[in-house]
Parts: C-alpha cells; sequence; structure tokens
C-alpha cells in the first residue's frame, strides 16, 4: 500500500493501470473503494490515481475533519500531485469528491486538463438535504445496503465517520460560504457537469447546472434521464464513454 504525508498524517492512494493520469475523487463518508465497480475497466486506458481524503478509508483517522472540508482536500490532493511529480492530469470528482475537484481546478488550473463533476450541489449547501441530515444519517445507519457501504469503504470504525461527516456539514452550513474559496467564474478548466435527472438526492441538477453556466459560459452540461446518486456509478457504460470523449478532446 502506498502512502504520503500532509500534515502529519499518513495519506493512502493507489495508481492502476498506464496511459493518461486521471484521478479519481470520492464522496462524502465514502473512500477510493466506491471506484471499485468501474476501476479495472478504466485502468486499460488511463492511468487511475485512487486516494482517501484523510480521516477516510485507508488513511490516518481525524479527530475532527476540517469544516472547509472541501477546500482542505483539494490541497490534500495538490499535495498528491506534487507525490508523483505529475506535471499534468485529468479529474474526475463526484458528490463531494466533485466540489474537491472544482477547488482543486480554481486554485491549480496549471495542473488539470480537464474536470468532470459529476453529481454535485453547485456552490452551496441544498437546504432541503441539510435540514433532515442528521435524522436522515441515523436512519441510514440502521439500514443493511448503507451499512454495507461504508464498512466497505472504511471498516469497523466507520459510524465515526459518518458522524464526523455529518457535524462538520452542519457546522460549514451555518458558516453561509460558497464551497470554493474563488468565483465560479474563474473556473478556466475545460469542466463538465454530469448528473442523473432521478438522482434521489437532489431532482433538479438541471437547475443547479444552468445557474452556474450562466455565471461561466464555458460549462457544459450532460444530465442522464435515469440512474440513481452518483451518475458516474449508475451510468457506468455512457459515463466511461464520456470520460474517453473528453480525455480525446483535451489530449
Amino acid at each position: 500500500m502506498a502512502y504520503f504525508k500532509f500534515e502529519d498524517k499518513k495519506v493512502y492512494y493507489k495508481v492502476i493501470g498506464q496511459g493518461a493520469p486521471l484521478l479519481f475523487l470520492h464522496g462524502n463518508t465514502a473512500s477510493s473503494k466506491m471506484f471499485l465497480p468501474i476501476v479495472k475497466k478504466y485502468s486499460k486506458d488511463f492511468m487511475v490515481i485512487l486516494i482517501d481524503f484523510p480521516g477516510h478509508g485507508k488513511s490516518d483517522r481525524l479527530k475532527r475533519f476540517e469544516t472547509d472540508f472541501w477546500f482542505y482536500n483539494s490541497k490534500v490532493c495538490y499535495a498528491l500531485l506534487e507525490e508523483l511529480q505529475l506535471d499534468r492530469v485529468s479529474v474526475v470528482g463526484t458528490s463531494g469528491g466533485a466540489l474537491v475537484g472544482i477547488n482543486l481546478c480554481l486554485e491549480h488550473p496549471e495542473r488539470i486538463n480537464h474536470l468532470i463533476a459529476d453529481s454535485f450541489e453547485g456552490e452551496y449547501p441544498l437546504t432541503s438535504y441539510i435540514s433532515s441530515l442528521r435524522s436522515d444519517r441515523n436512519k441510514s445507519k440502521k439500514k443493511l445496503l448503507a451499512r454495507i457501504f461504508w464498512f466497505v469503504n472504511h471498516g469497523f470504525d466507520w459510524k465515526k465517520i459518518v458522524d464526523l461527516d455529518t457535524e462538520m456539514l452542519l457546522e460549514f452550513t451555518k458558516t453561509g460560504q460558497s464551497f470554493y474559496h474563488k468565483p465560479i467564474s474563474d473556473l478556466s478548466v475545460p469542466t463538465l457537469l454530469t448528473g442523473s435527472l432521478e438522482d434521489e438526492y437532489c431532482d433538479h441538477f438541471d437547475q443547479i447546472y444552468e445557474g452556474l453556466k450562466k455565471k461561466n459560459t464555458a460549462l457544459t452540461i450532460h444530465l442522464f434521464e435515469s440512474g440513481n446518486h452518483p451518475a458516474m456509478l449508475s451510468n457506468k457504460e455512457a459515463f466511461y464513454d464520456l470520460v474517453r470523449e473528453r480525455n480525446a478532446m483535451e489530449g
């Protein structure tokens, strides 16, 4: 297993395959293991780079998650690029990983070929999601499929990780701040926004993404008619084709 140090913590990463480097960024309460169903396919065409954010998966645990979670983890990802001595990579971030990816591109556009930001809520937390977050998470912790997912991603201490994420989200929402330190209009990296119109956490990606596009007309959008959260896993084949197309365009 490979690790690098970030602020005295060991951060897990893995590189699989050969080809153009492609960094996968996992969502909140997940780890790089969420990509297990697809990584073998992608590694046939790309050098896939996986990372477990600090406190997640196989990385060292944290006592608390940074309130500015997505900006903090963009710094972690930049440190990984430095560790691997990669001048430029392409990025696929899903859910919370999309927020990390956008921050990475806003802060270090010179290092990113293109970004696909999948199934994310825009610039601010969704009120409809946050208002019932604690109760929804407590209910999910009793559901077998959710328990299996979290156990596979983190191991026996998965409940602690879910709770830390819940507290972080609630604290961040109180700040009233954007997920990003720079305006979306500054995003100069070629970026595709993807999502499903049937996403169980947000059924209006069309409105959210069009709002972002008004602020940055260079953004492009691809919405899937069906599929649950996240779209990159529920629409595996079509999404893979999008990644290959984007790589060919920017390659």
